[in-house]
């Protein structure tokens, strides 16, 4: 045997340990890509039942959006009609309430101004007799 035979026996000897060393490592490395694919798969197989219980979600909350916005048109008219009949029974009914209450706020005022008027004749007798008799103590004391 000559010393490049044993040279590459060497050599053989350090690559087939060295294979040996990597053996183990790819192995683990290729149950690892299994792994990896069958993940893949399993994520695939229930992404595709999540996207039809996606698109059915949507569908039923784009059917109640519908159903929204159909009550509040009603409401907004509803509202309108609203204001409109308190505009009508504000024109129909307020004048002549306002009307109303100024004619029976005008009878109070005269009436209360007439009963001033009669008892101011009374009490000004009242009064003058009252001066009279407080002329007359204080004329008697100086």
């Amino acid at each position: 045997m000559s010393i490049g035979d044993i040279a590459g026996l060497i050599a053989a000897i350090a690559f087939a340990v060295l294979a040996g060393f990597l053996i183990y490592p790819l192995i683990r490395l290729g149950k690892l890509f299994d792994q990896l694919a069958q993940t893949v798969k399993d994520s695939g197989d229930h992404a595709i039942p999540a996207l039809d219980e996606g698109v059915t979600t949507v569908r039923q909350v784009n059917k109640s959006l519908e159903d929204v916005n159909k009550i509040s048109s009603a409401a907004s008219t509803t509202a309108g009609n609203i204001g409109a009949l308190t505009d009508l029974y504000g024109s129909f009914l307020g004048k002549p309430v306002i009307k109303l209450a100024s004619s029976f706020y005008a009878l109070k005022s005269t009436a209360q101004s007439f009963m001033r008027q009669k008892g101011a004749g009374s009490a000004g007798d009242a009064a003058a007799k009252a001066k009279a008799t407080s002329a007359k103590v204080k004329g008697g004391k100086e």
